[in-house]
């Protein structure tokens, strides 16, 4: 019941002084039928009848005073002062009743109002009890949220799941999982926050499981895409297992200890040559630079032919970036590796997320374990992708480089 309901109901019980009255004094006032608005007319002097108004909550204090002062009153007037506290107290109670039957808990109001009292005497502490009510309403609101994210991840009997697998790419708030490749297609399946934190899924990783069909009244990608409903293998491994792998970052790098021979054919001199002049080992860095058409895609064919044939324990991966369909046509026919391509006809954008992908799927691939070799074509198109990419800096190069494009193609 609301404090101007209870003002009404305390005017129609007579209780003096029931506008200024807080709440709690009010429902204490009430709850006692009236019995300290009866005390001031019996009483013969103001003293006792003032000090009823001001302290209605203390009704036993109030009644002696009143007893002692109506003493030389006439003895007929006492009958019907019980007969008006006793129906009072009836409509009291009945009022009481009517509340509690409309919902209203007198007994909380009482608590409130005390609460009320207590931090008016305390000061600030009605602050920090308002900030502590606001603290436990965030809670059990981040209580329920996350009780319906688990909700969602959960799988319903009455669900059919189809088995998909591909390769996690994460982004700011939620991820995917590419099926068709290394770029967003409109088969992808989404993938939560919450899934990521529990089987510790990192971008680049290659996972198999099932997903679910998009449910009636979901919102934002869940209603676009497919969702993960479980996972059964992370990188091959299986989820518990692939969470004790080490972070890339936490790898120590070393200089070559390995050689990668690249000699197979004796009539193949381009490879005999590199082994002579330039050898290769594992972990380490190199370039192919020359003048165009001169054949610098043919040199790295053989390489990757050379290193399929001698090296099979290697995975060999090979990005080709802003090239020409024919010739990630040629690669895939002729080098036993995996091709990751964006093709010339693709948005720079495009460029920028298969490369970067595909190293971040090199870094886990090393945290199993694993030798990798990464052969790209061309960093030169790289740049010049990420220079239509990447927001601009503010300084600008010769040629009209940006210098933030320069950094990426490095990693």
């Amino acid at each position: 019941m609301k404090l101007p309901q209870l003002q009404a109901l305390a005017a129609e019980l007579g209780v003096p002084g029931a506008s200024k009255m807080k709440k709690s004094d009010l429902v204490d006032a009430i709850t006692n039928g009236g019995v300290v608005a009866d005390a001031a007319p019996a009483t013969s002097s103001p003293e006792p009848q003032s000090a009823a108004a001001e302290a209605p909550v203390s009704a036993p204090a109030a009644d002696a005073p009143a007893s002692d002062s109506s003493a030389p009153a006439s003895d007929s007037a006492a009958p019907a002062a019980d007969n008006s506290d006793a129906d009072r107290a009836r409509r009291a109670a009945e009022a009481v009743a009517a509340a509690a039957a409309g919902e209203v808990d007198l007994s909380s109001g009482r608590s409130q109002g005390g609460q009320r009292e207590d931090d008016e005497e305390r000061g600030g502490r009605r602050r920090r009890g308002r900030g502590r009510g606001r603290n436990r309403g965030g809670g059990q609101g981040q209580g329920q949220g996350s009780a319906d994210s688990v909700d969602e991840d959960e799988v319903h009997e009455d669900e059919e799941l189809t088995p998909v697998g591909g390769i996690v790419d994460v982004l700011d708030n939620y991820a995917f999982i590419r099926t068709t490749g290394y770029l967003p297609g409109k088969s992808d399946v989404y993938v939560s926050q919450n899934q990521l934190r529990k089987y510790g899924l990192r971008r680049g990783d290659a996972v198999t499981g099932q997903a679910r069909a998009p449910r009636p009244g979901e919102r934002g990608q869940r209603q676009k895409f497919s969702a993960l409903a479980t996972i059964e293998t992370v990188n091959g491994l299986t989820p518990e297992a692939a969470k004790e792998r080490p972070v890339f970052g936490d790898l120590t790098p070393l200089y070559p200890q390995e050689r990668l021979r690249l000699e197979t054919d004796p009539r193949n001199l381009t490879n005999r040559v590199i082994d002579l002049v330039a050898p290769i080992g594992k972990g380490q860095r190199g370039l192919i630079v020359s003048p165009p058409k001169a054949g610098k895609t043919l040199v790295m064919q053989s390489i990757a032919n050379a290193i399929t044939q001698n090296n099979p324990e290697v995975h060999l991966m090979i990005v080709l970036v802003d090239e020409r369909p024919e010739e990630v046509t040629d690669f895939q026919r002729s080098v036993k590796g995996e091709v990751i391509a964006s093709t010339f006809d693709r948005p720079a954008a495009d460029h920028t997320i298969v490369a970067e992908l595909a190293i971040e799927r090199a870094k886990r691939l090393v945290e199993m374990g694993q030798d990798v070799v990464v052969l790209l074509d061309g960093i030169t198109r790289l740049g010049r992708a990420y220079n239509l990419a990447a927001p601009a800096s503010g300084r600008i190069l010769s040629g009209g480089v940006d210098s933030s494009a320069l950094y990426p193609p490095k990693k």
